[in-house]
């Protein structure tokens, strides 16, 4: 009976659950264009307006985590190799800390501006949703951070379905727990939020990914860990 259950609950489901969950929050923490207008709308529109638009990126951002990892799955045999693993999650690391570098370096008040100038009325709930989908789908290049995520957290696992649907959805369920806290937080200190919160926030999630890459980095150098 016991030998059933683990079979049907493999000891690994909440491992890639974990995972995914954080692959979510970090594709979708970072101050693009996106992450602008989410604040943008939260300030003026509300917050609901502005996590209908979080969760249209999200949408998108599932949508091309499948296209990475079934993409990726083709692979594999390649990435299961040691030394190739190793190249690869270091070559994932290098481009976390580009990545970081150039969130904790950019300027989002000028994304800011930008989309305000685009910003008629209101709108529903679903057209703020599907055209924040719509910008983030024309925005590719994100295919190239959850290589990077997932061959750093060693997130694809084949012939496993339960687990990588499992763990799909959990990506989607980071990147909505990250929109849903967000707004939350920017809805609570509307009141004293301005362009240089903006610009904290973003210096802080750069921050945080250059110091995540980097240890990420040394700890794949020198065998300290195995994802």
């Amino acid at each position: 009976m016991q030998a059933n259950m683990k079979q049907l609950f493999p000891i690994d489901i909440l491992d890639i659950m974990i995972k995914g969950v954080i692959i979510g929050i970090a594709a979708s923490a970072p101050m693009g264009p996106v992450g602008i207008l989410c604040v943008q709308r939260t300030l003026n529109k509300g917050r609901w307006y502005g996590f209908v638009t979080g969760v249209g990126a999200a949408v998108s951002d599932i949508i091309y985590a499948l296209f990475t990892g079934f993409g990726m799955s083709f692979v594999m045999d390649f990435i299961n190799d040691p030394q190739r693993k190793f190249v690869l999650q270091i070559g994932g690391s290098i481009i976390l800390l580009l990545f970081g570098i150039y969130t904790y370096r950019s300027n989002p008040n000028r994304l800011k501006h930008e989309s305000h100038k685009k910003n008629n009325g209101k709108g529903t709930l679903w057209h703020n949703a599907i055209t924040a989908f719509l910008v983030t789908f024309a925005n590719p290049l994100i295919v190239f951070l959850f290589m990077a995520l997932f061959a750093q957290f060693a997130f694809i696992i084949p012939d496993r379905p339960v687990e990588m649907t499992a763990g799909y959805l959990c990506i989607i369920g980071g990147a909505i727990l990250w929109w849903y806290g967000l707004t939350w937080l920017i809805d609570k200190i509307r009141s004293r939020f301005d362009e240089n919160g903006i610009c904290i926030i973003n210096k802080i999630i750069g921050s945080v990914v250059i110091i995540f890459s980097l240890l990420a980095l040394i700890g794949t150098v020198f065998n300290l860990y195995t994802l």
